[in-house]
Order: C-alpha cells, then structure tokens, then sequence
C-alpha cells in the first residue's frame, strides 16, 4: 500500500518540471532585504531620529498651558487701591463626556443662573469644548465641584474689581473677560499692568483632566502696579460736583479736571454721564465717553486772557492802556460782531473783567495771523498731549494763512477753533507759574517736574492773573467763583454750539481758573453741554462748580487761606458774559 502511494506522488503532474534553483535563492534574498530594510528604519526612526514620532505621540496627551499673570493693581496717589484683579473660576465642559441626570442639570442651572434650555443647548453642542459660565466666584464654583458631574470642569481666573465704581469710571477705563485693558488707564499701560504670562507642560487624559504635572517651561510675571496722580478724595469732589451741577441745571453732559499747578499731575478727572465699570449691561456710547480727552468744543471767552497775555508781552498794550468798545457793535466786513451791553472806553484789565468781544476783537487785530497761530500751538492747541490715553482729540485750529479778517477775530474770544478740556486746563498753566508751560503726568511724580517751556514773561503772566481775579469777583463775569478764605482767578465761556454748520440756541458753558490766587496750587477747568434749566452762562453754571471744587480741594491738600474769611458778597444775578457765546453775525 505504501510502495502504491509513491509511485502515485512521484507521478503527478505539477511535479514533472522543478522549479529553478535561483528563484529560491533570489526570494530568499529579497525576503531578507525587506527584513533588513525594515529593522534599519526602525532603528533610524527610533533611535536616530525619533523627533517626528515622538512628537506624534505627545501630541495625543501632552499639553502646554499657559500660567495667567496677576494683573498689577492701580492706585491713587496716595496708595488706595482703585482697580484690582480677583482670583475667580470659569465652569467648562466636554460635552460628549457630560451625562446628567435632569435634577442634576437644574441644580447646575441654578448655580451658573442660567436658564435650563440655555444649558442643555451648550451641553448638546457637537463642539469639542463649550464655556458654560466665566467668572464666577469662588464660593459659587465650589458648590459645583461638589456637585461631582462627570464632564464638568472648572479652570482659574481674574476678573477685574473697581472699588470707586461711577466715581473712577472714566480715568480708569475697564477690562475685558479675559482681563485685558480696553479703555482708559487699563488700555493706555496695557503692557505695565498684564505683565508676562508663564507656561506649564502636563499630561492629559481623553478627558481633558490633568493627570501629570510634567514641567514648568517659563514662570509667570505678575504685572506692575500703576501709581496714579489722581487724589481720591479731590476726585470724589470733582464727581458729586458735576453730577449735582447735572441735575440742578438739566445738562447733557459734562466734565471736570483738576490739575496740581506745581508738578503738572492731574488730580481729579471726571465726567458725565458716567457708567460702573463692575457692571457695564446695556451701556451707551455716551456714557462711555471720557470728555476731558476726546471732545472738543468752541471754547467761547475763556480764550480772551491769553489775547489780552500776547498784546502785553509784545508791548502793544500796558493793563490800564484804555481801548474804546463804542456802542458795543463792530462790523468787519459783511459781519458784525456785539458785546451784550455797551462798555465804551475801558482798559485792557477791563476787557478782560467784562469779558468784551469788541475790546479783545481790537487788541487781537494788532497782531498778523501768523502771530496769533503761533500763539495758539505754544500753548498746546490743535494738538495731542501725548499721555498715552486712548482717543485723545487734537482739537482743531486751522493754518494761518487760511485765516479772513472776520476769522481772526473770532477766534480771539473763542469761535471758529476748537479745543479739549484738558488742553484748556493746561493752558492756564502759563498764568498759574509766571508765564510757564508743564508737561502733564496722569502717574504720580516720585522727582522734580519736567522743565516747562516758557510761553509768557512772569511780569505778563501776573498782570493777566490780576486781570482773571477781577475777572472772578464781585464786578466781573463769575462772583460765583469766589472761595470764603481764599483768592481765586479765572475766566468764565459761554459759546453756542454747532449744528449743521450753523450756531443754535445751544450753549456749552464753561469756566477755567486757579487759586489761591496770590500763589496758585491748583487749575480747575469746568465744562458743562447743554445746560437747559433757564440758565446757560458760565458765570451761572460752570463757577459754582469751581468754587466748590476749589474750597474742598484747597482743604483736602492743606493750603492755607490767603484772605480772611469773610461772608462773600455775590450778586444775585452773576454779570452776563459781554458777547459769550456770540459769534459773529452777517450784517444785513
């Protein structure tokens, strides 16, 4: 039986050619070519050059996070802490890995205080991660750890918190969720108050959760503390002033600054209507307008003193040099400009006292309009400060040779160029430091000022400063700007307002002015829009606001009165404001 097998394999057909000797050999090498190419690629990419794969494999559970920063803190000048960044919780999920209970999600719910059809749509998202709540208090984020959902995760933050609320609104500005500055002091030192963030490398797990803490690649850099110039108590002053002046007087705006006249810092900076930077629902672009910096308006005849500065510093005029007004009317061209009453022959110091739109109209045609521009960009008009706050206006003065007679005669008691409250402020500088210019400072100084430029002699400076006390006193444009115990000085404005091209029965009232006269500390610049209670004239609506501020600021910083202190005599209807507010009117 075995011999039959035999001879039945050896006679199958597959059999009866053999296969070559060399094909064996030639897949035998083949085969150990590939096997030979295989562990050499292996080694190189494992153990040369393992760079590709080892980064494919980390790239599943290694992450690099970035460590948050504490955001510097503001203070006041005084170190009281005006703005600063609270550790709080953000709640996030994977909404693949979340499976609650339905009392689980109404708890969740109502903790986050978000409505439950809110919640199951970001929990049935198709996306990868969805934020469920930022920013939310410790307390409240602890209760929803121990809660214990699968899916639900919580991470660190900061959220911004203003102590002075509507009081510091506007000098400070805010952040955004993610505690970046977008307004204000926040956004103007950015860089100083962020700081550097680090980074950290961990291990991750599919769900999101930290299983290893690897390694600390870059430490975080808190940010730096920003030292304000502003004085809390004064800039408190400065706000309850303005928001009752608001209210008595039905205004649409308004704002206040207040600067120290020996260093050039700003003290006190407010507006209205302001806003709380710890809740800014619904907010307007109104209230979020800091007016001292990025409006401009025609500043009416608070511009006169420093006409009334370059005539005498140019020797055209002494301060008793008598100039005739005549019936309070003059035609230049085809307009006519008035004074409200008629003065006819006063001094210069007079001009200044009455507030004349003729007088000052004649001392500033004694000067080319070159002269009068040059003038004018001295003292900082037309444009920016450059203190690195966001949206600051230049204002508007326009070049000198395109300038008409009639032209340049408005100008001189402020029509036809525009200005910002805190240029206007500063430019009274010159006459509160015998003829000088400072630079101002939003930080408080640790050293001497900057040097200033020189705009006026001190000699010039101190005669307009006797003019501005008259100015203010019981004669002039602004009895109500009078300080029991103290000399004051200052100017009142009253202009009419722009609309379509043409001046409307709108006003923006104003007054700028400094005390203690006899050796001044501060400059106070009040502007109110739009006032609409029965009165519009500076004297009426923008002193008071001044002698306020003066009284209390004067006080808070300890400057000793300069006069005795006696019952002040202030007429019940403060002296118009001869032509504020006036502009020249096309002759018939």
């Amino acid at each position: 039986m075995k011999n039959q097998r035999t001879v039945t394999f050896n006679h199958n057909p597959l059999l009866k050619h053999a296969l070559p000797a060399w094909r064996a050999r030639v897949v035998m090498l083949g085969l150990m070519a590939c096997s030979v190419a295989l562990g050499g690629r292996a080694l190189y990419l494992q153990g040369v050059n393992n760079d590709f794969l080892q980064a494919k494999g980390e790239s599943r559970y290694a992450r690099t996070l970035e460590v948050s920063a504490t955001r510097g803190r503001i203070t006041d000048r005084h170190g009281n802490v005006l703005a600063v960044s609270t550790p709080v919780r953000s709640v996030w999920a994977l909404p693949a890995d979340v499976r609650l209970e339905p009392a689980q999600a109404r708890e969740l719910a109502r903790l986050l205080e978000i409505d439950i059809n809110e919640l199951n749509a970001k929990l049935g998202s198709s996306r990868d991660f969805v934020y469920l709540k930022r920013q939310l208090v410790p307390e409240v984020a602890q209760q929803i750890a121990e809660l214990g959902l699968a899916g639900i995760h919580q991470q660190p933050e900061y959220r911004r918190y203003y102590p002075g609320g509507e009081v510091m609104a506007h000098i400070l500005g805010f952040t955004d969720i993610e505690d970046k500055g977008q307004e204000g002091i926040e956004l103007a030192f950015e860089k100083q108050l962020a700081g550097r963030p680090g980074l950290r490398r961990v291990i991750k797990d599919r769900r999101g959760q930290i299983v290893e803490d690897v390694e600390a690649i870059r430490p975080p850099r808190d940010g730096d503390d920003v030292a304000l110039s502003i004085d809390g108590k004064i800039q408190y002053l400065a706000w309850s002033a303005l928001r009752d002046a608001m209210q008595q007087h039905k205004a649409g705006a308004g704002a206040v600054v207040v600067l120290d006249a020996q260093s050039g810092e700003v003290l006190a900076l407010a507006n209205a209507p302001t806003f709380n930077p710890n809740n800014r629902a619904n907010l307007s672009g109104a209230q979020l307008r800091n007016r001292v910096f990025t409006d401009s308006f025609e500043p009416g005849s608070v511009m006169k003193p420093f006409i009334a500065a370059l005539a005498l510093e140019k020797g055209k005029v002494k301060p008793g040099t008598m100039i005739d007004t005549g019936n309070g009317r003059l035609t230049i061209g085809s307009a006519t400009i008035s004074d409200t009453k008629r003065h006819g022959p006063i001094t210069v110091s007079q001009v200044v006292q009455k507030s004349s739109n003729i007088g000052t109209v004649k001392l500033a045609q004694q000067f080319a309009a070159d002269e009068m521009w040059q003038l004018f960009d001295q003292l900082g008009f037309g444009a920016p400060l450059d203190l690195g706050f966001p949206g600051e206006t230049a204002g508007r003065v326009r070049p000198a040779k395109t300038w008409r007679p009639i032209e340049q005669a408005t100008m001189s008691y402020g029509h036809g160029i525009a200005v910002s409250l805190i240029q206007m402020a500063r430019a009274y500088l010159v006459f509160a430091r015998d003829g000088e210019l400072l630079p101002l400072s939003l930080t408080r100084l640790e050293r001497a000022p900057a040097p200033g430029r020189k705009v006026f002699s001190a000699q010039t400076a101190r005669e307009v400063r006797a003019m501005l006390e008259l100015a203010a006193g019981p004669q002039g444009t602004a009895p109500r700007a009078q300080v029991a115990g103290y000399t004051v000085a200052g100017k009142t404005g009253t202009a009419h307002k722009l609309e379509g091209g043409r001046y409307a029965r709108k006003y923006v009232s104003s007054f700028v002015g400094f005390a203690p006269a006899s050796n001044p500390r501060i400059v106070v610049a009040v502007m109110i829009d739009e006032p609409s209670a029965g009165q519009h004239y500076g004297g009426a609506v923008a002193a008071p606001v001044f002698a306020r501020l003066v009284e209390g600021s004067l006080r808070t910083l300890g400057v000793a009165p300069d006069m005795p202190i006696a019952p002040l005599h202030i007429a019940r209807k403060p002296t118009d404001e001869a032509g504020d507010g006036r502009p020249a009117r096309e002759s018939m």
